[in-house]
């Protein structure tokens, strides 16, 4: 594929992939489909994708299973599609590491405006461009790990990449940049996914969680990231 943000559309519905494929194409995006889990992989196996648009329930097995099997610092964006009102689906699909929803039947409009949002996320792609070229400003220490912004990529204590969403990325930037600061989830949502954010929705405190997993030596009493009972949380820096 070209320099085109890449997208892979899976649904089994062929009236949804064709408003996907064609809606996306005409604004200069790059469409692939897939009917199934199995023909995703399939397709995943032999390019590379920036980013999905995922149906949860698809005949072979669910997307979300999909979305988990993800790994590695190439992770696509994921914006997946629930019915409506299926608020346990959507709040299962970040835990599962999806980065936004959108809830079917849905508008085109609004499908381009949550891919836009998404796209501006993805990371150029350059094969030049070495390690040593990193700015040492753009690293920002979470307890042991190391953030590098430029890159977009997280680093455990050894060195080892780290896998992260391109939202679960987006927090850790937020944070980064408000070091000692208290923020409630309005101002996170806000920040980090460029959207407000409702009483019903728990996608802030599974992504916080899931990121405790990866920079705190001991989840459950968090050291980095805290949780200011009652207003909100923040990043702790010594």
């Amino acid at each position: 594929m070209g320099n085109a943000i890449s997208i892979l559309a899976v649904d089994d519905e062929p009236d949804i992939l064709d408003i996907i494929e064609q809606y996306l194409s005409g604004h200069q995006y790059e469409v692939e489909t897939a009917s199934s889990v199995s023909e995703a992989r399939e397709k995943m196996t032999s390019e590379r994708f920036d980013l999905l648009v995922l149906d949860l329930n698809l005949p072979d097995e669910s997307g979300l299973s999909l979305a988990q099997s993800i790994e590695g610092p190439d992770r696509p964006a994921i914006l997946m599609l629930t019915g409506l009102g299926a608020v346990n689906d959507r709040l299962t699909g970040f835990a599962a590491g999806a980065d936004d929803y959108l809830v079917k039947p849905f508008e085109p409009r609004e499908l381009l405006a949550r891919v836009r949002s998404l796209s501006r996320r993805v990371p150029e792609r350059s094969h030049e461009e070495s390690a040593s070229d990193s700015d040492s400003d753009a690293l920002i220490a979470f307890g042991d790990c190391q953030l590098d912004l430029k890159a977009h990529v997280l680093y455990d204590p050894d060195g080892q990449e780290v896998a992260l969403t391109s939202m679960e990325f987006d927090l850790l930037r937020t944070f980064a940049e408000r070091p000692n600061r208290i923020l409630n989830r309005d101002q996170l949502m806000e920040l980090s996914h460029h959207r407000e954010w409702s009483p019903d929705d728990r996608s802030i405190d599974i992504r916080i969680a899931r990121l405790r997993k990866k920079v705190e030596k001991d989840p459950k009493n968090p050291q980095v990231l805290l949780t200011v009972r009652g207003l909100g949380y923040k990043f702790v820096v010594n």
